[in-house]
């Protein structure tokens, strides 16, 4: 019997527009079909075996548990998982991929003899609407095929198969030199079935892409490996035909193990997509940089009064949000949520970070385009009436709004950034106006939101409290490294947000703001703002501490270079939904940083 996971215990394998988790037994736990927010056929992650799954392995006795694999590595620079299993009757290796799609979306797993004869076992118990659902599954024309409602999944192998319990079974063994084949590939049920699937072609294609990919990156400092594959990993998460970016490829992997903080993170929050896009920037990666820039004026055309804080990978506006209470969640934490109520939340620190994006967009020479010029002062005069405004903020707090000091700061960057497009003179607007409402949100700030005493920035306005987002305030350029409030704002968050093995948490959940976010229970450390706890010791002068910091956060990272959104200090293992675009974006922006001082290790 196959229970799920640790979370670092998932390999990611995916097509640009949906993701498989592969445990390191050889089981599929998370499969969401044709597209990342779509229905889980395979949701066992959050679940039972019962919610379905695809194990293929080396054959073990029923009551036992699956045997791990003795080593797994992606192939080369690509999203190619390689697992080996050394059994007492020899070595196997199993390749598991999805290759970029050209027609119905699969997934190919080839079983590879490596050393002596071993028996082999496939298990598919396909669960269609996130395990709900128990499919048709029948033989069409020698294929297995599974339909329910709107979806159909095609089983090709060249095994021979057989049904019970509700699951489809292969039984084989392998010798050096073999190589078996299984395929499940998408089509919708009024549909012609798909082709058949050529897995070796696609398997040499699919090496061919990320190999070719790669090479595009412009980064060749000392943590090249950790930087590659994050950019692998983002690339991953993006929606190849609109551009979109996930913030994961999951839902409900919770914040904290067994508690109520789980969220559907299958969407297109624009800050994490903005920052994505500025890192892509940074390492040579234009196109995809557009790409996102064509998705951003699609998603807000017509209506960017209302910019909306996320949305779905085609630009969807409604996400509501609903439990799933057949599902127990991952480690009995519930309730499993899909959809995100947070979609509507007044967050004003994105107008900063899309408007920071599309400038550094048009700084690094991508071609003008003109409604992006439109849409940013068309943000700004929305930012002229509401910046003052209490808002819900960067992390998305449901409990009563504030004053966020990170959301004017961002307010500011947003301002900030539209003075600078219209003084090189590639759009018009209001210039002195504008510079005057840039210095009011910097006073405002300044006046508001930093506590003489403490020598610190706090929070929100007339509260004690620190948050780890006003580390962004020396990236931003809100104020320069060396200005006293800075250093000491750095200095209380190491104090007051710290964990014991040096780590930083968002905000408290105990104390004067217990309560802030609107919800019970706590959370571990979140990676982010450790990453941006590096930078900023970087930015005033102590590199060699933020290396070590840097260094010890990639040491956190699962044996395959990957990363959930947090780090839980007292359980020592990783949490929240993976992997995260949050977590990858900040590593690569401080290697470039570090690389670009010189502070790095042999």
């Amino acid at each position: 019997m196959h229970v799920a996971g640790r979370i670092e215990d998932y390999a990611l394998i995916g097509d640009m527009q949906t993701a498989a988790l592969v445990c390191r037994d050889g089981t599929v736990d998370w499969l969401c079909l044709p597209r990342f927010d779509s229905h889980a056929i395979f949701a066992g992650l959050l679940g039972t075996e019962e919610h379905g799954f695809w194990r293929l392995g080396p054959a073990h006795a029923a009551d036992a548990e699956p045997p791990t694999a003795a080593r797994r590595s992606y192939r080369g620079d690509s999203l190619i998982l390689e697992s080996e299993w050394d059994t007492p009757r020899g070595t196997v290796r199993v390749t598991d991929f999805m290759p970029p799609r050209d027609g119905a979306p699969q997934l190919i797993r080839i079983v590879e003899g490596v050393t002596g004869r071993v028996p082999m076992r496939s298990a598919l118990r396909m669960r269609f609407s996130y395990g709900r659902v128990v499919p048709w599954v029948h033989k069409h024309e020698g294929r297995t095929v599974a339909v329910a409602g709107p979806d159909s999944v095609w089983f090709d192998t060249a095994c021979e198969t057989y049904g019970k319990a509700l699951t489809t079974y292969a039984d084989f063994t392998v010798a050096p030199g073999d190589r078996i084949a299984f395929t499940i590939s998408w089509e919708p049920s009024h549909k012609q079935p798909p082709a058949l699937p050529e897995p070796e072609q696609a398997l040499e294609a699919t090496e061919e892409f990320w190999h070719d990919w790669v090479e595009q990156c412009t980064y060749h400092g000392p943590y090249r490996e950790a930087v590659v594959r994050s950019l692998i990993t983002l690339k991953a998460l993006t929606y190849a035909p609109t551009g979109g970016i996930v913030a994961a490829p999951t839902t409900s992997l919770p914040e904290e193990i067994g508690g109520v903080r789980n969220w559907d993170y299958r969407y297109t929050w624009l800050r994490d997509a903005a920052i994505t896009l500025s890192s892509l920037l940074r390492t040579g990666y234009r196109e995809e940089a557009r790409a996102w820039r064509e998705w951003l004026l699609r998603a807000v055309a017509g209506d960017p009064e209302n910019l909306q804080i996320m949305y779905g990978i085609a630009g969807e506006r409604e996400l509501g949000e609903a439990e799933l209470d057949w599902l127990p969640g991952y480690e009995n934490s519930g309730p499993v949520r899909v959809g995100n109520g947070a979609a509507h939340q007044l967050q004003l620190d994105v107008y900063g970070e899309v408007i920071e994006a599309l400038h550094l967009a048009h700084m690094t020479g991508l071609s003008r385009n003109d409604y992006a010029s439109l849409l940013q002062l068309k943000l700004i005069r929305y930012l002229e009436d509401h910046w003052d405004q209490p808002d819900e903020g960067i992390w998305e707090v449901r409990g009563p709004r504030r004053h966020f000091v990170h959301s004017k700061v961002m307010a500011w960057v947003a301002v900030d950034r539209t003075i600078k497009l219209i003084e090189s003179g590639d759009a018009d607007g209001p210039l002195e106006k504008w510079r005057e409402l840039r210095d009011d949100i910097h006073r405002d700030v300044c006046e508001k939101g930093y506590d003489k005493e403490r020598n610190t920035f706090t929070q929100s306005y007339g509260s004690k409290e620190l948050d780890a987002s006003l580390l962004l305030i020396p990236q931003m350029g809100f104020l320069p490294p060396d200005d006293k409030r800075v250093i000491g704002t750095i200095e209380a968050i190491q104090r007051e947000l710290s964990t014991s093995d040096g780590f930083i948490l968002r905000y408290p959940t105990t104390g004067e703001d217990a309560g802030v976010d609107g919800l019970e229970g706590d959370e571990g450390a979140f990676l982010a703002c450790s990453f941006w706890m590096a930078d900023d010791l970087a930015m005033i002068g102590r590199v060699d501490e933020a290396r070590k910091l840097f260094e010890r956060l990639l040491a956190l990272r699962n044996d395959l270079g990957l990363l959930a959104e947090e780090w839980d200090p007292r359980l020592q293992r990783q949490v929240g939904n993976f992997p995260q675009a949050f977590s990858h974006v900040p590593l690569i922006d401080t290697a470039l940083r570090l690389t670009a001082s010189g502070a790095y290790g042999g």
